[in-house]
């Protein structure tokens, strides 16, 4: 049943956009009375006018065509009301999570999101690569701990300005532990430091405070100390690049082996220029890939490599596709950690227009800690909007109350059992110290220890932040009449599918009886035309054509003559064989329909001819032979009796005059 909801949940929801009430009831005149409930002028014509092109006299056939939909619709949607389907679990849940879609642009601020969208467009169009020198700090930190770290850092900054060499300073002090040597231990080997060096990165590559520092920073250049996440970093650029885009290529890769001596590495030197003259000689690439690769994950594929964007290789291998500019491009041999490589592009994507990118933007940065930027704006307009007064004190018996159990995620709310103040007020809604409690043991998990100040503070500001954005959420069928219809819309929506499929769809599909007694009465609407019993027979070989048509006057079955016919080596006979109605087949109708055998067609020197058994009369069609087609009609049957039972059940008045001044 999910399969068919999803197939007609759409235009049930078309039905209900054309159908729902939207406009706000005015003083107008009431248009009608359905099952008691009064329905104004103003909310027919503005369904009616939803629908049709702005300006256009009203068309009364139209009208009328639209008042009994309009009325078919309100006497389900009142049925569905009586029978309770409005408060099943599964229809509120439902309900809700379309309510929350719904929702979302009410929380997201168009002005910010345009800016970010715009600004990650634009360093889409670059590659950066930088270094940089790292102080740990976690994101809770304390002001004490955070004055430490940032001390730190001005302090390698200072040196740096000094003139110490940027590698140095980060083998010396990074907190990164890749930018030193790291000695063989039983779960890796030996592992080159990167002297702070990150490699190229593009847009959305690192958290958006590094990326900010970065993009900021001019190329030689050492920024100020930039705070993210994880602590303090000095970002040093080194190189900017017109954006690489998402690049395919495949490489011909030979390995130097591990603790290789400088003679070994001579050796694959030596041979991996060999291999790149015979490339440049006339070799295939493809050819040199099976023979000399070491990779050969690749080697299979012709040297090909998953599709990757600039971060995800090793800076030299990135350099060098730089300087591909064309497809089968390839580069000279290039070393790298891993050995020496000869590069061949595939394809490069590059940058689409704006209009072809912006929704996957959108996306990517909500989806990224800088859509918490339209969040803050809106979480401020909301704070701007109501007001908010907050009570500090009530804030700060929670330092006596919470204790280092919640850092494991055992803190119980039974503890602040004598807090009962108010904590803060929006607009004309109050929040309790008990509120808060309950939020702190909802929220807690287990997690590094900080000072008990520092922790109710953070969790204090997060409850107030989401405690604002629940109380827009209430507010928005009272704020916005549009959501507000757009709500009513999917309900009614939603109420309809579900006592549709009751009364009709599912209905049709599970009621045997009911269909086969529908069949009964209405079976003459469900004939066949005259049709031919024939069978089409196509012959690849001119000398088999009699020899197919002699085993077919014997009277040989289909599956049999196939067997006679056909080898394993040579399948010189096709056929099709059934009952035919014109239209049903292009061959079928050129030829006389008469019994026996038709003239030969020859086709891309192929023989085609047809069979006809028997020309079948018109005829009943069996209940199987048409159950589609039946049910189909049984549903419109039971959705015109059921209309008619509402009708019955539910009064329905009508205000003559008041139709006739719309008309």
């Amino acid at each position: 049943m999910n399969s068919l909801k999803g197939k007609l949940l759409l235009p049930v929801f078309v039905l209900v956009t054309i159908l729902s009430s939207k406009a706000q009831v005015g003083n107008d005149e009431v248009l009608m009375t359905i099952a008691g409930k009064q329905i104004y002028v103003s909310e027919f014509l503005n369904i009616y006018q939803k629908n049709n092109v702005k300006g256009e006299a009203i068309d009364k056939k139209s009208l009328d065509e639209y008042l009994d939909l309009f009325i078919n619709f309100k006497l389900k949607v009142k049925q569905a009301e009586e029978l309770g389907l409005d408060t099943v679990a599964s229809f509120r849940t439902e309900l809700n999570g379309y309510r929350e879609q719904l929702a979302k642009p009410y929380f997201t601020d168009d002005a910010t999101l345009n800016r970010l969208i715009l600004e990650a467009y634009d360093r889409e169009k670059t590659d950066l690569r930088a270094s940089h020198i790292f102080f740990r700090l976690a994101p809770d930190a304390t002001p004490e701990d955070t004055l430490i770290a940032f001390k730190k850092a001005t302090a390698a900054r200072e040196k740096l300005m000094s003139g110490a060499s940027f590698e140095a300073v980060a083998v010396e002090l990074s907190e990164d532990p890749s930018a030193k040597d790291r000695e063989p231990t039983q779960q890796h080997p030996f592992l080159k430091g990167n002297k702070g060096d990150l490699g190229f990165f593009a847009v959305f590559d690192m958290v958006y405070a590094f990326e900010n520092g970065a993009w900021a920073t001019e190329v030689g250049q050492v920024s100020q100390p930039v705070r993210t996440e994880y602590g303090y970093h000095l970002i040093k650029v080194t190189a900017r690049r017109p954006a690489l885009g998402k690049v395919t290529v495949a490489h011909i890769f030979l390995a130097i082996p591990k603790n290789a001596t400088a003679d070994d590495s001579a050796r694959v030197h030596k041979r991996i220029d060999s291999v790149y003259t015979k490339l440049t000689g006339g070799t295939s690439f493809e050819d040199l890939v099976k023979t000399y690769s070491d990779d050969k994950g690749s080697a299979a594929k012709g040297g090909v490599l998953p599709a990757f964007g600039v971060n995800r290789m090793v800076p030299e291998f990135v350099e060098a596709i730089y300087s591909l500019d064309n497809a089968g491009d390839y580069t000279k041999p290039i070393l790298t950690t891993y050995g020496w490589h000869i590069v061949k592009l595939i394809e490069r994507k590059t940058q689409k227009p704006i209009d072809e990118e912006k929704a996957e933007l959108k996306q990517r940065i909500m989806k990224d800690n800088r859509g918490d930027q339209t969040r803050q704006v809106v979480i401020a307009r909301i704070r701007s909007e109501y007001g908010i007064t907050e009570n500090p004190e009530a804030v700060k018996a929670f330092y006596k109350v919470v204790n280092d159990s919640i850092f494991i995620a055992k803190w119980r709310a039974a503890l602040a059992n004598d807090l009962t103040g108010m904590i803060f007020k929006i607009g004309n809604m109050t929040f309790l110290q008990k509120d808060f409690a309950d939020y702190l043991a909802a929220s807690q998990r287990k997690q590094e220890k900080q000072t008990i100040e520092t922790y109710v503070d953070k969790k204090y500001t997060e409850f107030v932040d989401e405690s604002l954005l629940k109380f827009e959420n209430s507010r928005l069928e009272q704020k916005y009449p549009e959501f507000k219809a757009l709500m009513g819309e999917y309900r009614d929506g939603i109420l309809l599918f579900d006592l549709t499929d009751q009364k009709v769809w599912s209905k049709a599909v599970k009621d045997t009886v009911g269909l086969a007694a529908f069949y009964q009465k209405n079976k003459n609407n469900y004939r066949w035309e005259t049709r031919l019993d024939a069978t089409i027979y196509t012959v690849k070989d001119v000398k088999a054509v009699q020899k197919v048509k002699n085993f077919v006057k014997s009277g040989l079955s289909d599956t049999d003559l196939l067997k006679e016919v056909n080898t394993d080596s040579l399948q010189v006979l096709t056929l099709e064989s059934g009952k035919f109605s014109r239209k049903d087949n292009k061959l079928i109708d050129s030829i006389p329909w008469t019994p026996g055998f038709s003239a030969d067609m020859v086709n891309k020197g192929t023989t085609v001819f047809v069979y006809v058994r028997r020309i079948l009369k018109p005829e009943v069609k069996e209940l199987n032979e048409a159950r589609g087609l039946i049910t189909a009609d049984y549903q419109n049957y039971l959705e015109k009796e059921w209309i008619t039972s509402l009708r019955v059940k539910y009064p329905v008045e009508v205000k003559k005059e008041v139709l006739a001044k719309i008309k």
